[in-house]
């Protein structure tokens, strides 16, 4: 699968295979727009699980996660617990790779788009995971490789949206939708403001794009920008911003509402805040109708902040 330009920052860290390919074992939760019953699409040529779970970006031996990067891992949460569950070994991508940033699914299958990967962070990757039979597939690639692509399936189509063509920086307009049944990517009407690692969420027949990073490239700024995209008149439509800036964000669209869960904001400060969001119900966390109103706080924040490469990230607000 190809890209579209060659880049000169290559050099940072090493990409995991898919968590190993790994699936929690708990009660699903229902997508916004319920695909039972869709058919998987077009046939599809399988893709063999990697071997090795690690590579450089740059080539070379394999990179394995050292003994201060696995101390970084955390698994516990001070939250509520929930249903106990619990995660089974998964077919690992077909390769390494990363900063899809976003998976979405149709038809029971989940589609991963873009990223980086051999020694590249422009890639238009598009691998397709078939939990059935613990299987992965190749499909189309995108038409412009890019990595932070925003994703979401509905209606039997998967829209691949905005990106950075350069790493993690230089984010690009362009928006395309996979036709599931036909395997095939088509051109949409671009973003009217370019932007990568944003969120998208479907809702009403309609693709609500939501946060991000924009330009200018030497910046990199944490946006709030929410525009709607309606795939009727090929058209896409400004709404209410996000009350803070948010790159990297968590969004579910549920009851009629869409939910902004954290995220990152290189405006505030050098180190990421996060907080939460939903869209018209809340900046310590937010909601909000499809049809109009703004996005609101909710009143709950985090249970705690994070820590990103050793270094503890504190809440907004």
């Amino acid at each position: 699968m190809s890209s579209t330009s060659d880049l000169p920052r290559l050099n940072r860290r090493a990409f995991v295979v898919g968590a190993a390919g790994a699936a929690i074992g708990c009660t699903p939760a229902l997508a916004q727009h319920s695909d039972h019953g869709a058919q998987p699409g077009a046939a599809l040529p399988e893709a063999a699980p990697a071997s090795d779970p690690f590579a450089r970006l740059q080539g070379g031996a394999p990179h394995h996660l050292t003994t201060e990067q696995i101390a970084q891992r955390k698994v516990e949460s001070p939250a509520p617990k929930g249903p106990p569950g619990h995660w089974t070994p998964k077919a690992a991508l077909p390769l390494p790779r990363s900063e899809m940033a976003w998976a979405t699914a149709w038809a029971g299958r989940m589609h991963i788009v873009g990223g980086y990967g051999e020694g590249r962070v422009d890639r238009a990757y598009h691998h397709v995971y078939d939990p059935g039979d613990d299987r992965w597939f190749n499909a189309a690639p995108l038409p412009r490789g890019a990595n932070h692509v925003a994703v979401v399936a509905d209606a039997g189509r998967v829209y691949a949206l905005g990106g950075f063509i350069e790493q993690n920086r230089n984010p690009d307009p362009n928006a395309f939708a996979y036709d599931v049944a036909a395997d095939k990517w088509t051109a949409i009407a671009p973003l009217s403001r370019s932007r990568g690692a944003a969120a998208a969420v479907a809702l009403d027949g309609k693709i609500h794009l939501i946060g991000g990073a924009g330009a200018p490239t030497n910046e990199r700024a944490s946006v709030g920008w929410h525009e709607v995209y309606d795939p009727q008149t090929d058209r896409w439509e400004i709404r209410k911003a996000l009350p803070a800036a948010r790159d990297h964000v968590g969004a579910v669209a549920h009851n009629g509402m869409i939910h902004i869960i954290a995220g990152a904001s290189t405006r505030l400060s050098t180190t990421p805040i996060f907080t939460t969001f939903t869209c018209r119900r809340s900046t310590h966390g937010g909601a909000r109708t499809a049809a109009h109103g703004a996005f609101r706080p909710r009143s709950r924040r985090l249970p705690r902040p994070l820590l990103r490469n050793g270094r503890r990230i504190r809440r907004a607000g």
